[in-house]
């Protein structure tokens, strides 16, 4: 089993890459989430991988972060009527605090605005994962971004400051998936170390 994979980043879309191993390319479908993370082309990268093999496909997934990973599996393995692609699309709509959070507080309408749920299935996905959401906290060992370098969770943004500047976007007439989206890029832009005014500040830009 392909687990992670570390290379030259050769091809980006806002869903795809392709990873240089040794002279051997891999094609990895991605959620928008992690696209966002890729380092420029030509640059090293590494990813956590799935791997989905049927008859007459091989698909390979990956992920900035083993809890995205995770989260991917969850849902498409344990949740009936979503498989790897509505479950990618998932990740890509929402990033992981926010589907937690919208799991937890049974969001149906939060849920159902991602592609291919609806509100049957949102519910569904709700009732089944409910239970599960508190065994899916970010892990605590050192993890490893996109771009090769090592992160240990004290390096990582502290949440309360995520779910805070997402607040305040809401609050000025933001959706939710749009100020989860303004809030994350502003993260990746600033750095780990930014302030949720910081956040806010770049978000608004």
């Amino acid at each position: 089993m392909i687990v992670h994979l570390e290379g030259t980043l050769v091809e980006a879309t806002p869903l795809s890459a392709v990873i240089d191993v040794n002279g051997v390319g891999y094609g990895i479908s991605l959620p928008v989430t992690t696209a966002e993370k890729l380092p420029q082309l030509g640059q090293r990268v590494r990813l956590f991988t799935h791997a989905v093999y049927r008859e007459d496909s091989q698909t390979l997934y990956g992920f900035a972060t083993q809890d995205e990973r995770e989260w991917f599996r969850l849902l498409s393995e344990h949740v009936s009527g979503i498989g790897p692609k509505i479950a990618l699309s998932i990740l890509s709509k929402l990033s992981i605090p926010i589907l937690r959070q919208a799991i937890a507080q049974e969001d149906v309408n939060q849920l159902s605005q991602c592609p291919g749920i609806g509100k049957k299935t949102a519910a569904r996905l709700c009732v089944e994962l409910k239970d599960k959401v508190a065994g899916l906290m970010p892990k605590a060992s050192t993890s490893t971004s996109p771009s090769g370098e090592n992160k240990t969770p004290s390096e990582s943004p502290a949440q309360g400051q995520f779910n805070d500047a997402i607040a305040a976007l809401v609050t000025l007439g933001y959706k939710l998936d749009a100020a989860d989206k303004a809030v994350r890029q502003a993260q990746q832009k600033l750095g780990d170390e930014a302030t949720t005014e910081a956040l806010i500040r770049a978000s608004l830009r």
